[in-house]
């Protein structure tokens, strides 16, 4: 559990450290995993000593928690803003596409901290998917089905084409390593290129 971290009163200098230590976190799980990350490992990023984090949390696992937690939040606000009242649904499902790209741009490390936590089963964040994100996708694919069905796009599995979304805007952050490879120096452009083929794309599945 969190300990300073969870209290109310903390000191700027207590949010600091704690802040510290959830940036150094992040940067330590997202590269090698929930289990291939170790308290020591975290304390060394963080500049701090292992008793000093331990003050803060008393354990990898309740780093880790709040880190997900925070994440979720994040993850789950762009297809929140998806707007059943939209005037051209295939732009909006676009500005989706666009919101989830931005995101894997801006938030690298927590794109592959939740796949790492995905690949591992969800063990720590299950009820969160089968809870919260299953209804918001619920949510979300009964009105894209619905503009299917008045004609204002075209038919598609509302479910898949979300996850084509997932996997076609979160691959640039999670394998960047591959992209940077194998794109060399066209890298520098890789999401502005990516923003313009990903809309292409949607858009020529997405028009009636």
């Amino acid at each position: 559990m969190a300990r300073a971290a969870a209290s109310k009163t903390q000191t700027r200098i207590q949010r600091e450290k704690t802040e510290a230590i959830l940036a150094a976190a992040l940067d330590v799980f997202s590269t090698y995993g929930f289990r291939g990350s170790t308290i020591d490992q975290i304390a060394k990023q963080a500049g701090l000593s292992k008793p000093n984090l331990l003050y803060y949390f008393d354990s990898k696992e309740a780093i880790h928690s709040l880190l997900l937690e925070r994440l979720l939040d994040t993850w789950l606000e762009p297809l929140k803003k998806l707007d059943p009242a939209a005037n051209d649904p295939v732009k909006e499902i676009i500005a989706y596409v666009h919101r989830k790209l931005e995101m894997a741009c801006d938030y690298p490390r927590e794109s592959r901290l939740f796949a790492n936590e995905i690949l591992q089963g969800a063990p720590r964040i299950m009820e969160q998917i089968t809870g919260p994100l299953k209804d918001l996708v619920d949510e979300k694919a009964a009105v894209i089905e619905g503009w299917a069905k008045q004609g204002k796009i075209a038919p598609v599995h509302p479910y898949h084409l979300i996850f084509s979304i997932w996997a076609t805007t979160q691959h640039y952050a999670d394998f960047d390593t591959q992209v940077s490879a194998i794109l060399g120096a066209r890298s520098e452009t890789c999401f502005e290129d990516a923003c313009d083929y990903l809309t292409t794309m949607f858009t020529k599945l997405l028009r009636p």
